[in-house]
């Protein structure tokens, strides 16, 4: 039997928008997740390290604010740094289509913007996110 995926869910950076978090903090919820949501203003350090103390499977990083390529790769960076590069790193927003696949070469697994549904968000996190078996 497979544990409940574990999913830290951040606002990173300066950005005060949290309400597509919210939403998909509650989606993952509703379909069985463990979530934890960190709140506005948290920083890469602030996350990372919450993701490790709570042992998550995910992080998902929502930015509208324009600073994604700063804030997603510090993110992968600290978990490299930590030893926690197995910590999926997923996420949303504002994010031109030329930026989408540097993201993803540093590491970024999958990347929604605009338009996404809740419903493809909890299909991808289940079948990209693996937990231990319990």
């Amino acid at each position: 039997m497979q544990a409940r995926i574990r999913v830290v869910v951040a606002k990173p950076g300066l950005d005060g928008h949290d309400r597509g978090a919210k939403v998909v903090a509650r989606a993952l919820r509703d379909a069985g997740m463990e979530v934890v949501y960190t709140g506005l203003h948290q920083t890469p350090e602030q996350i990372v390290e919450t993701a490790i103390q709570e042992d998550a499977d995910a992080i998902g990083l929502s930015v509208l604010s324009g600073a994604h390529m700063t804030l997603f790769r510090r993110v992968i960076e600290l978990l490299a740094e930590r030893d926690a590069g197995d910590i999926v790193v997923f996420g949303g927003g504002i994010i031109p289509a030329d930026d989408i696949a540097e993201l993803e070469s540093l590491g970024v697994a999958k990347l929604f913007t605009p338009g996404a549904t809740t419903a493809s968000i909890i299909e991808w996190v289940r079948a990209n996110v693996t937990t231990p078996v319990a």
